[in-house]
């Protein structure tokens, strides 16, 4: 009979309560986890990791604003004129709120879609029907009458929405004019107007560097859109409307403003009523690519926008199959088991460029997590906002 421990990283949902603005999220996290311990028999340990996803976090900031704060905010930076609106994401949750609320402070909106896909891989048209068009994506800008008569009407395929046609009625809904056109290169945007926001997330600051230099006159992201309090709302200073999520038809749901106290806070406490040390992170969305649906998840600026400091950094592991393979080809059973444990116990502090770590994950530790805690938190009703991910920093000498 063997002591040696069977099991690696176990991730876990943990219920909580349904969470309300001004709950102290610290003490119901901590409870929540050392509740979940007691009830399913498990021990909290070093090392641990308590995530926190950010949707509850924002929610008992409080931290929402109106359709009708980002009207104001935007009539107020753009001049409620004619706006270029360029680069969304394709998402009823996401965007469309906020686009609600840009259109009610425009006359205009020239709405340019990227094509085939937006940033996260959401997919307009098929790449093989670029193909068959005959059109390149990355020079030729479409009108919205050349992109029907070529692609026509078609719909996500999960959602089943027609983007075009969605996000052009909202546009139009709120008594605001709508042109569409279809480019990958910001500056065709100039041609239409010289005020624009540009609401792509991971490429923003390029867009805005491009379009500056390319003689744009007002020029704000997303992350410059509610960065500050409208009569009295919630607000974002570091990344605005990126990040949001649809609250109500007329609410806004921002990401989490300052969040690092709270992570010290759950770590404190759980020192104190256990005596581990564990770390704690909030996250958003991860990052992770959908083979089918070609959706990239990560729709948030950042996957953590908080974390403790023991969560810094990439992995830095050797690659097992390499070691079996090449250093100990020779060798199996308990010499090889051996053979391995020694090498990982003597791994250099840093293996970047070194042979053994090649096929490892470059990644940061808190994309790694989240994306981990993102999927097993799902996006719906399971009811486990908070993940306890136990053994992920241990390895085969565990």
């Amino acid at each position: 009979m063997t002591d040696d421990r069977r099991v690696g990283t176990v991730s876990r949902g943990i219920r909580c309560p349904i969470i309300r603005q001004g709950d102290d999220l610290a003490e119901i996290v901590t409870d929540s986890v050392l509740e979940a311990a007691k009830s399913e028999g498990f021990e909290i340990r070093d090392r641990d990791v308590i995530s926190i996803t950010e949707s509850i976090v924002a929610r008992a900031q409080g931290n929402y604003c109106s359709v009708d704060d980002i009207a104001a905010d935007v009539k107020a930076k753009l001049g409620g004129g004619t706006v270029g609106v360029i680069f969304p994401i394709l998402s009823r949750n996401r965007f469309a709120i906020c686009l609600k609320g840009i259109a009610m402070g425009c006359k205009k909106i020239v709405l340019m879609l990227s094509y085939p896909s937006d940033e996260v891989g959401n997919e307009l048209v098929s790449i093989d029907k670029i193909d068959e068009a005959g059109v390149n994506p990355y020079s030729d800008v479409l009108s919205l009458e050349k992109y029907r008569e070529l692609f026509g009407y078609i719909k996500h395929e999960f959602t089943g929405v027609d983007y075009v046609e969605y996000y052009s009625d909202l546009i139009k809904e709120t008594g605001c004019d709508v042109e569409i056109v279809f480019a990958n290169q910001a500056k065709a945007i100039l041609d239409y107007t010289k005020d624009v926001i540009n609401c792509d997330i991971h490429t923003r600051a390029r867009t805005k560097r491009i379009l500056k230099a390319a003689g744009a006159n007002k020029v704000f992201g997303l992350d410059e859109i509610m960065n500050a309090p409208i009569n009295g709302s919630g607000c974002n200073e570091a990344y605005g409307l990126l990040g949001s999520n649809k609250a109500t038809e007329g609410q806004v749901k921002l990401f989490p403003r300052e969040c690092k106290p709270l992570v010290l806070d759950i770590q404190k406490n759980i020192l104190e009523q256990t005596g581990k040390h564990v770390e704690v992170m909030v996250y958003g969305d991860g990052a992770f690519k959908d083979p089918k649906g070609k959706i990239w998840e990560l729709a948030d600026p950042v996957v953590s926008p908080a974390f403790t400091d023991g969560l810094i950094g990439t992995p830095n592991e050797l690659k097992l199959k390499y070691l079996a393979d090449n250093d100990f080809a020779e060798l199996s059973g308990e010499a090889l088991k051996e053979a391995i444990s020694k090498s990982i116990k003597a791994k250099d502090e840093n293996l970047k460029g070194k042979m053994a770590s090649e096929g490892t994950t470059p990644r940061q530790l808190t994309d790694l997590i989240g994306s981990l805690c993102d999927l097993t938190s799902g996006s719906g009703d399971k009811g486990t906002p908070v993940v306890l991910v136990q053994g992920y920093f241990d390895n085969y000498t565990n």
